[in-house]
């Protein structure tokens, strides 16, 4: 038997590293002969970065940025290879950087993740992957760009700093100055949200809430998110109201693009592509993968969805092996996975199942390989 383990973080309790771990030793005790090997996976949101660079033997390169309110603050990129590398916007420009008493989509900026691209860019990678979840800010991009060269003038040719309260000032935006290494390089984009720039469902109204933004605020940035838009159509050609994802990370997926013509694609997809998930199937008698918690949002865009629709397509079964199941989680049946199971009993209390999850995980994955051997799974 080759099994191969490619399983999300537990989140808060075990690692991607750590399932694999515990997987391999409940094989070996139940199959002495077989053949493991683990792999971390991720869907883009935070620890893709890491998952990558673990799974390809990449590093990080820290350097010296800013933050959402332009602080110092050292942060990192992964170098992939000589010409890959992954950034996360939250590692620069996320929300959990300020406090709760500093959330303000006005005043934040997306200047720092302009920098880690640039560093990247400057380090000589040309194949960028950008994961924009967790964002503080709702500046359109502008911030990013800024860091790029590119120069958002207003009525009267000053420039502005890139924050959310600038949208509405835009009036011309010049490109002239950007690092000419952009030209050179392709930029990759994990979104998994479909929202436009603007609108009830757009940047401002969908995610300012929880960063910040109070109703009279947020009536404010939406009227400056639609300048910003009519600007860039008005110059580019280009209505981000048109595009999926345009309105993802307070409109940076918009701003990516537009000024990097970058293509959006969903985490998992884009996570299995760059580790080559693909040609680790090759004599894999069986994959097992998993999350927290399976349910009906497991189906769309997840590492459990992504790796048992890979296994779907060359033959390879696939187990989803969970903390806990929700409303729906049976639907990922059609999507590749041959069998759920459940790491902790249905009755068990959440803060028992998470106090006792590294004993319960391996526990079940004894029981859970017992069962294959005996042809009760599968």
């Amino acid at each position: 038997m080759k099994f191969l383990f490619a399983s999300d973080s537990f989140k808060g309790t075990l690692s991607c590293e750590k399932t694999a771990e515990l997987l391999t030793k409940a094989a070996k005790q139940v199959f002495p002969q077989c053949s493991c090997s683990g792999v971390p996976v991720a869907d883009g949101g935070e620890g893709t970065a890491d998952a990558v660079l673990s799974a390809m033997g990449g590093s990080k390169v820290m350097l010296e940025v800013h933050d959402p309110l332009m602080r110092s603050l050292q942060a990192s990129y992964g170098r992939i290879d000589e010409n890959r590398a992954i950034i996360e916007m939250a590692a620069a420009s996320g929300l959990p950087l300020l406090t709760e008493a500093e959330y303000n989509p006005a005043t934040t900026t997306s200047y720092g993740t302009g920098e880690l691209i640039a560093a990247a860019l400057q380090a000589g990678c040309k194949d960028i992957t950008i994961a924009i979840g967790g964002s503080a800010t709702n500046d359109g991009g502008m911030g990013c760009m800024c860091a790029l060269g590119v120069r958002f003038l207003d009525k009267n040719g000053q420039e502005l700093t890139g924050v959310g309260d600038n949208l509405k000032q835009v009036a011309h935006i010049d490109t002239s100055g950007m690092l000419p290494q952009v030209k050179e390089a392709s930029f990759t984009v994990i979104c998994d949200v479909t929202n436009p720039l603007c609108g009830k469902n757009g940047a401002t109204y969908t995610y300012g809430p929880q960063k910040g933004g109070t109703p009279q605020l947020l009536d404010g940035l939406e009227e400056g998110m639609c300048n910003y838009r009519d600007v860039i159509i008005k110059e580019f050609g280009i209505n981000l109201d048109e595009l999926s994802g345009a309105g993802a990370a307070g409109g940076l997926g918009g701003a990516l693009a537009v000024f990097l013509k970058a293509r959006m694609k969903p985490g998992s997809e884009t996570v299995l592509d760059l580790i080559a998930f693909d040609s680790r199937l090759q004599d894999v008698s069986l994959v097992i993968t998993g999350e927290g918690r399976l349910d009906w949002q497991s189906c769309f865009g997840k590492v459990v969805q992504g790796v048992g629709l890979r296994c779907k397509k060359r033959s390879v079964p696939a187990i989803a092996f969970v903390g806990s199941t929700g409303t729906g989680a049976e639907q990922i049946l059609q999507h590749g996975i041959t069998a759920i199971v459940k790491t902790a009993p249905d009755d068990m209390p959440v803060s028992e199942a998470l106090a006792r999850a590294e004993e319960l995980y391996f526990g079940a994955a004894v029981c859970m390989f017992q069962k294959i051997k005996h042809g009760e799974i599968l």
